[in-house]
């Protein structure tokens, strides 16, 4: 199979090449994207098979807030525009305002953990527990594992604001900020694909 030798040199070059001469670190992050996949898909599946057996309340009809998690959801989707101008900023050196995304984005994400832990809260206070039915089995499970992962990706954002401000983060670092922001995209998507199967579709 052909393939463009002078990228494939370019890459080798700067030592992180692969066959294709795209950079190894993103390669190496798609698949463990791809590895990420499958576990959300795994306990999306489960929540899904366990849907409407539960023999004891609450259900998700007496419980669940659209509207307050509609906000949250929309929250979230502005964390990812705020993330892709993140990247744009830094991509052409303005570090004043790449600066000030990645920290609207980490804000924006914080926001959602806000939200999320809120509702987990009036959930139990309402009766709704871990251990009480299988809704709330799969429900905690599939929507914490999201929370936790949201969290990873704040802490990583606020990371990368740390380094800029301390002036170790700029245009050169910008495969590092891009692959943050992939995680970050995924985190999102993964959202709305529960947000639908949870909330919307009852």
């Amino acid at each position: 199979m052909a393939y463009n030798t002078d990228t494939h040199a370019v890459a080798v070059a700067h030592g992180h090449a692969t066959f294709m001469g795209i950079d190894n670190r993103k390669m190496a992050f798609w698949a463990f994207i791809g590895s990420e996949c499958l576990l959300f898909g795994s306990l999306i599946s489960t929540y899904l098979v366990y849907k409407g057996r539960s023999l004891t309340g609450p259900y998700p009809h007496e419980i669940l807030n659209i509207p307050f998690t509609s906000f949250s959801t929309f929250d979230l989707l502005m964390s990812s525009l705020a993330m892709v101008l993140a990247l744009a900023a830094i991509q052409r050196g303005d570090m004043k305002q790449g600066k000030l995304w990645l920290l609207i984005t980490a804000l924006l994400g914080l926001v959602f953990l806000g939200g999320q832990f809120w509702e987990f809260s009036h959930f139990v206070h309402e009766g709704l527990g871990l251990t009480t039915n299988l809704f709330g089995s799969t429900f905690y499970v599939l929507t914490g594992t999201h929370g936790a992962h949201v969290t990873v990706g704040v802490i990583w954002l606020l990371t990368l604001w740390i380094q800029a401000m301390r002036g170790k983060l700029g245009p050169g670092n910008a495969l590092t900020v891009e692959i943050t922001g992939l995680y970050w995209h995924f985190v999102d998507v993964v959202w709305i694909v529960i947000f639908t199967v949870v909330y919307l579709i009852q």
